[in-house]
């Protein structure tokens, strides 16, 4: 029994002597201020608006190759990079600034070559990988590709 009451003594007077310091006392303002600059610059993010996500070609003959541009600005706070940009098909090559910073405000080009293959009613899609809250971006694109010798669709 006197073990258990020296070990619970000693025990008591560890607890309270050693929380003495006040954790307040410990945190270093420039600490503080150096994680607040860090979170701010954090939430800053590159937003792509862009000035069509949709292009029509209308009808085309088949083979007859087609481009467009999709011109975007940066209306984010941050430098946008765009590191990669597919398509849905062969067909069609996006051409982009790969991997070049954008600034704020400043504007950029993707031009979309499609070569006009296919027939019919076609649609392809064009995703954009950058540095937005997204992480993508989807365009697209679509024509009436006409077979050889078929005469126009007319328009209603």
């Amino acid at each position: 029994m006197k073990k258990f009451s020296l070990i619970a003594i000693v025990s008591m007077s560890l607890i309270t002597f050693s929380c003495k310091e006040k954790a307040t006392e410990k945190i270093e303002n420039a600490n503080v201020e150096a994680a607040a600059v860090r979170d701010a610059s954090a939430n800053k993010m590159a937003v792509m608006s862009f000035d069509k996500t949709f292009h029509d070609f209308g009808q085309i003959a088949q083979g007859t190759p087609q481009q467009t541009v999709f011109t975007f600005t940066n209306t984010g706070d941050a430098p946008l990079i765009i590191t990669d940009a597919t398509s849905s098909c062969g067909c069609t090559i996006p051409d982009y600034p790969k991997n070049t910073p954008i600034a704020p405000g400043e504007q950029g080009q993707m031009v979309v070559n499609f070569n006009g293959s296919g027939q019919n009613q076609v649609t392809k899609t064009i995703n954009v990988q950058a540095n937005t809250a997204n992480g993508s971006e989807l365009l697209k694109i679509q024509a009436f590709v006409l077979a050889p010798n078929a005469a126009s669709i007319p328009s209603n």
